[in-house]
């Protein structure tokens, strides 16, 4: 059995062929798929999906990119949700400060404060908002995590890295994160593990020039990583630049045997036992 612990079926790239999707996935072993919410209104899809397909479970979350814009109620709507004996976890939540309104002076506010560039104050105002917003978000999702007895998945892009471990650190031993899409290098995936999370891998570690995801995903222990797709995003070597689907967490995993040398079956094994363990699948 294979697991896809991230992908996100609710949405419009499958919506015309959701059940071959699924198909294709179980003949080449992928048994298991985690829809991923990045909304409200995804969280729900993602359970209606889980709820109909028995191969699908779902994690219900509001994506970072997502925080400025959800209402007020959006965290108790996730706690309603949640109640779902289908869904696993929260997630994905964390923070992203890849595309920042103003991430031209995000790192310069104090030039654009000194030439009084009145754009640049307003970006980098803006910045500040958005980034309060996801810090906020974040954390109300960790204390429903906590609350819920669920483990959570986390996002993080851009220069967050200090300041996703910082909103982290008060949560340690009361629940565990897998960072999903894990791009970072041997040492701080080192440091995430000695905290007691997990990271997990996508189809960027079949690319040329993935370099120090290929030395992490060798370097790990086994037990300490997941496998994934996030598609319809990224899907692996020989499929790169088409539409992602979960029957391509096979060649993630295949990647990964060869990068650490050993047979195919044993990465199966070791990321199945870790998603097992890691998700919230009888309850």
């Amino acid at each position: 059995m294979i697991i896809d612990t991230h992908a996100h079926l609710d949405f419009p790239d499958f919506a015309g062929d959701i059940d071959a999707v699924i198909h294709r996935a179980a003949e080449m072993g992928v048994t298991r798929i985690l829809t991923i919410g990045t909304s409200v209104e995804g969280s729900r899809r993602a359970v209606a999906l889980a709820e109909q397909y028995p191969a699908v479970y779902a994690v219900v979350g509001i994506h970072p990119n997502s925080a400025v814009e959800a209402g007020p109620d959006a965290v108790d709507i996730l706690r309603e949700l949640a109640r779902s004996p289908r869904v696993v976890a929260i997630g994905e939540t964390g923070l992203d400060y890849y595309r920042l309104p103003g991430s031209r002076v995000t790192h310069n506010r104090v030039e654009a404060l000194a030439n009084e560039d009145t754009a640049d104050i307003e970006a980098a105002i803006e910045d500040g908002e958005v980034k309060t917003a996801q810090a906020a978000l974040f954390q109300q999702q960790l204390d429903l995590a906590v609350e819920l007895g669920l483990n959570v998945v986390v996002h993080q892009r851009g220069d967050c890295w200090n300041d996703t471990l910082a909103i982290l650190e008060p949560y340690q031993g009361k629940l565990r994160a897998v960072f999903h899409c894990f791009g970072g290098s041997p040492d701080e995936a080192a440091a995430l593990i000695e905290l007691g999370h997990l990271v997990s891998f996508t189809g960027i570690v079949t690319f040329k020039n993935a370099e120090i995801v290929q030395q992490t995903a060798t370097a790990v222990p086994d037990g300490a990583f997941m496998v994934e797709t996030d598609c319809p995003f990224l899907a692996p070597v020989p499929f790169r630049g088409k539409r992602c689907e979960p029957a391509y967490t096979r060649f993630v995993a295949e990647k990964i045997a060869t990068l650490r040398g050993v047979p195919l079956e044993v990465v199966i094994q070791t990321t199945t036992a870790a998603a097992l363990e890691f998700f919230h699948f009888a309850r």
